[in-house]
């Protein structure tokens, strides 16, 4: 049997609900239509996409990494036939939760000024890669190192780290922080989207206890509940601040590179453009700060 593109739309539904049954209900088809559908692509493949050896439906690590490459197709394929993107071909740009931090405004407005014709969508996508490699982005804003074959990056700037702790918290009473003082207790990890990881702190002295959740909301409201405190970059509390919720400078992690990423197999037309802008805002943006404060 022939692959299809309705083959690798039922897997990604499946993917998605985790369950054939509600897999089946949002595409409308039977259910052993989609059963059939995801045997013969794993037929095909000659893989085990989904792992049928819990009472929970889950992909095994092949679908896991097959899933990328199917939600990249049918995007392509979305992309092609859609007569609105023909007409105006907009550049979407990917961020996990702080886009370009206080460049973002700057660089959206110039975007604006200067290409008016390409439409500049910014959107968030909880992901390590912000679903750049899942096809949903043309391009992304990424912290901190990037090992996903195919991409091409491009470094703007870098960003200082952040402590965040519950404002009625000891911690919130200091002037800074240092990363022993963060592995004395919990330590809230975003293991989807974010950038801090046990790695940050020295081998000897990371943190015992990690709690860990799947977007920037979470981390903050469970940080902001006293669950435990967390590492980040300035532009988090810029673009995030938390009534509960204390940054704090964090005196002695790295500063994390914030880069700019595409999929070197299917560049956007616009691309060049948006690397030209991005870098002069980040460079003017960078100049501003080094400048003296006057009296």
């Amino acid at each position: 049997m022939s692959i299809e593109l309705r083959h690798l739309r039922c897997f990604l539904a499946i993917a998605e609900e985790s369950s054939v049954t509600r897999a089946a209900a949002r595409l409308h088809l039977a259910q052993p239509t989609v059963s059939r559908a995801l045997a013969a692509l794993e037929n095909h493949l000659g893989i085990r996409l989904v792992d049928r050896s819990t009472h929970h439906l889950a992909l095994s690590a092949e679908g896991r990494a097959f899933r990328d490459k199917a939600a990249a197709a049918v995007a392509a394929f979305d992309d092609a036939l859609d007569p609105g993107r023909l007409r105006r071909w907009p550049l979407r740009l990917g961020h996990a939760w702080s886009a370009l931090g206080p460049y973002t405004t700057p660089l959206l407005r110039r975007w604006q000024q200067d290409h008016p014709d390409t439409p500049l969508e910014l959107l968030r996508i909880d992901d390590r890669t912000a679903g750049l490699t899942r096809g949903d982005v043309d391009a992304a804003v990424l912290r901190g190192p990037v090992e996903t074959p195919g991409l091409v990056t491009e470094l703007l700037f870098t960003e200082p780290r952040v402590a965040a702790v519950t404002s009625d918290g000891p911690l919130a009473a200091r002037a800074s922080l240092t990363l022993a003082d963060l592995a004395a207790g919990p330590v809230i990890l975003n293991t989807v989207s974010g950038l801090t990881t046990p790695d940050l702190w020295p081998a000897d002295s990371r943190p015992t206890t990690t709690l860990t959740v799947a977007n920037t909301d979470d981390w903050l409201t469970a940080i902001a509940a006293g669950r435990g405190t967390g590492a980040s970059v300035a532009s988090t509390a810029e673009m995030h601040p938390h009534p509960d919720v204390t940054y704090r400078p964090l005196s002695d992690a790295p500063p994390a590179p914030v880069l700019l990423a595409w999929r070197e197999s299917a560049p956007h037309p616009a691309l060049p453009q948006l690397v030209e802008l991005a870098r002069e805002v980040a460079a003017a943006g960078s100049s501003r700060s080094s400048m003296p404060e006057r009296e």
